[in-house]
């Protein structure tokens, strides 16, 4: 069943608003996933916060025309799932994790700052740490020098203790 053209428009306008706070958007083939599977990616791309929705390929572009992410154009092709999120990572992360336990998702690519990434350009981005874990990979590196410096005074404190 085909959309009317107020139909087309709201899901432009959403899809428009989706983008406006995105950073990444990734894309996938979705052909000979069942129900069940695509509900349960649709689970795990809700519990991480990334908007996932299949478009019809020439409404994503019309929703994409104008920003960052018209540079993945040439990759709207076919029967797709498009992701997006506003955390750097988890759209790809979604999209990536979810391909490796199922061959009938296959990445196809997607755009980041300003530029396409290809299905290997989305693998890597999935790759890098969630902003949660380098925040505390970062705190963990601001916390190891102290705390040698509190070892290294307490041991000279227990030395002189033990000399006096």
């Amino acid at each position: 069943m085909s959309l009317s053209r107020n139909d087309k428009a709201a899901v432009v306008e959403d899809v428009g608003k989706q983008i406006a706070r995105a950073q990444t958007l990734a894309l996938a083939e979705y052909r000979g996933l069942t129900v069940e599977h695509l509900n349960a990616l649709r689970r795990q791309a809700r519990d991480k916060g990334v908007y996932l929705h299949v478009l019809k390929n020439t409404l994503a572009r019309r929703a994409v025309a104008g920003t960052t992410f018209e540079v993945a154009k040439e990759s709207m092709v076919g029967p797709l799932i498009y992701s997006f999120s506003e955390d750097a990572v988890a759209a790809a992360k979604v999209i990536a994790d979810f391909a490796k336990g199922n061959d009938k998702l296959i990445v196809k690519g997607g755009a980041y700052a300003g530029k396409a990434l290809d299905a290997n350009g989305v693998k890597a981005l999935a790759a890098i740490p969630s902003r949660e874990v380098l925040i505390a990979q970062i705190a963990g590196m601001l916390r190891s020098p102290i705390q040698r410096l509190a070892g290294v005074l307490a041991a000279l404190a227990e030395q002189k203790g033990a000399a006096a």
